[in-house]
């Protein structure tokens, strides 16, 4: 599965963006799918996510009742609406997709097997 990213930029605090994220594959709906991001010299952590075949989704604490993924399987995409953006939501974000070898949202990085090439997201106070 090919991933791609993009929706990323620079936008002032208090601000909204929307991420997108294509796959190659119209198999979507076969895999886990999450947002992550990277901000510069952290760890890369977990945003949001969809359990296998959507029926959970699952949010970061710090972005609860801000942020919102959805995905179109038949256009084989998954979005993230981020709204109310704060400086400290500034990172490189990444989707990613993995096979379903685990119930329920899974937040770990390391079960994704598949990563978009990330999108840049800047947000100034």
């Amino acid at each position: 599965v090919q991933l791609q990213a993009s929706g990323g930029g620079l936008v002032q605090a208090g601000g909204s963006l929307r991420l997108s994220c294509a796959a190659s594959e119209r198999t979507l709906s076969s895999y886990i799918l999450g947002w992550f991001r990277q901000a510069p010299g952290k760890e890369r952590e977990f945003v949001a996510g969809f359990s296998w075949g959507g029926g959970s989704t699952d949010y970061a604490d710090s972005v609860k009742g801000r942020f919102t993924i959805s995905r179109d399987n038949a256009k084989n995409t998954m979005t993230l609406q981020m709204n109310s953006l704060k400086p400290e939501d500034t990172a490189v974000y990444y989707c990613a997709a993995g096979a379903p070898i685990l119930r329920g949202v899974v937040t770990t990085p390391s079960k994704y097997n598949y990563w978009g090439q990330g999108t840049l997201v800047t947000v100034s106070s």
